[in-house]
Formats: C-alpha cells, sequence, structure tokens
C-alpha cells in the first residue's frame, strides 16, 4: 500500500469515526458537514472525496453502528452472559440495564436516524430501517431456537419490548430495561419458554 493510499485511509478514518461520535450523541441532524470538518481537522475537499454526500457520510456511519452497537456489543454481551436461547433473549435487557445507566446513553441511533428521516424511500430512511431488522433477525435466530410457533412474530414483539424501552430510558425511567425483562418473561412464559425446566 502506497504512503498515499494509507492517508486516503487514515483522513476516511479520521473523518467517520469523529461523524460517527457527533452523530451518536448528536443525531445526523444536528451535525452538519462544517462541523464534522472542523472537529476532525479534516479538509472539506477530503471529506467530499472520501463520502461523496453527507449522506454517504450517515450510511457508512449506520454500517460502524451495526458493526459495534449490535454485533462487536449487543449479541456479543447477550451469548457471554447466558447460555440458553430463553435466557440470552432476557439477557438483552440486563445489558440495557447498563446502558441505559451509562453516561454516554444516546439511545439508539437506527431509531434516532429513521425519526430524522421523513422520506420513507430516502435511502439513509431505508438503511436504518434494515439495520433495525437485522436486529430482529438476531432475535427471531434466538426464538427459533426455544421453539416458539412464529419465530417472526414473536421477534417483532420482543423487539416493540427493545424499542420501547430504549425511548422510556431516553424519557428518564431508570427502571425501563427492568420492566421490560418482566414483560419478556411473561411472553416466553406464554410460548411455554420460561421459566427453564428441570
Amino acid at each position: 500500500m502506497s504512503a498515499t493510499d494509507e492517508r486516503a485511509i487514515s483522513s476516511r478514518e479520521r473523518i467517520l469515526a469523529t461523524a460517527y461520535e457527533l452523530f451518536s450523541r448528536h443525531g445526523t441532524r444536528a451535525v452538519g458537514v462544517d462541523r464534522i470538518v472542523a472537529e476532525s481537522g479534516i479538509a472539506k475537499a477530503t471529506l467530499y472525496r472520501n463520502f461523496a454526500s453527507k449522506d454517504a457520510l450517515i450510511l457508512a456511519f449506520l454500517e460502524r453502528r451495526a458493526e459495534r452497537w449490535t454485533r462487536s456489543w449487543l449479541q456479543a454481551e447477550i451469548e457471554q452472559r447466558a447460555t440458553t436461547p430463553a435466557a440470552r433473549l432476557l439477557a438483552v435487557f440486563d445489558v440495557f440495564g447498563e446502558w441505559f445507566a451509562s453516561e454516554g446513553f444516546e439511545g439508539c441511533s437506527f431509531i434516532n436516524v429513521m425519526l430524522e428521516t421523513v422520506d420513507l424511500e430516502h435511502p439513509v430512511r431505508q438503511a436504518s430501517v434494515e439495520q433495525l431488522a437485522a436486529i430482529r433477525v438476531i432475535v427471531a435466530d434466538l426464538a427459533r431456537q426455544t421453539g416458539v410457533a412464529d419465530p417472526d412474530d414473536f421477534a417483532r414483539k420482543w423487539h416493540i419490548l427493545m424499542k420501547g424501552s430504549i425511548v422510556a430510558a431516553a424519557e428518564g425511567d431508570r427502571k425501563a430495561a427492568t420492566r421490560a425483562r418482566e414483560l419478556g418473561a411473561l411472553l416466553l412464559a406464554q410460548q411455554g419458554a420460561w421459566p427453564p425446566s428441570g
């Protein structure tokens, strides 16, 4: 790799890292390109060489968020905390409880970006919806492993609990994760998947 290629990767990464922090904390609408340029120390022309538009940068942010939040954090944490599928489903809310209590709790970027983008056909909105659907796939897979009759329906209900608890936590409900976990246990019990037998 040439020095020019390394600089280009370094510039792209610096822009994306800066955008990631700003978009996560403040949303995509409130953060302009000028602020990203100022905080990254990268020239505006360099930003546009790496990302054709702010939307392209938002799409890269959403993909990075999926890597870091969905896969490297949430999925990894629930797999580490529990061994059975039903327990892993409930562990989602244990992980959320710690996240909600953290100083850096910023809500769900996928929800935030989706709600900021009014046009239903806009690529940024569609990417947000796709990332939310990817979370449901993880839940549906766990639901399938528990033996529920309709894993997709179950996953949609579970995802409502997840998203609702995030919004409730953003409103200031300190027990949002605990409340959602209690409802989740009822949903699992309804399916005959909780409490564990034996």
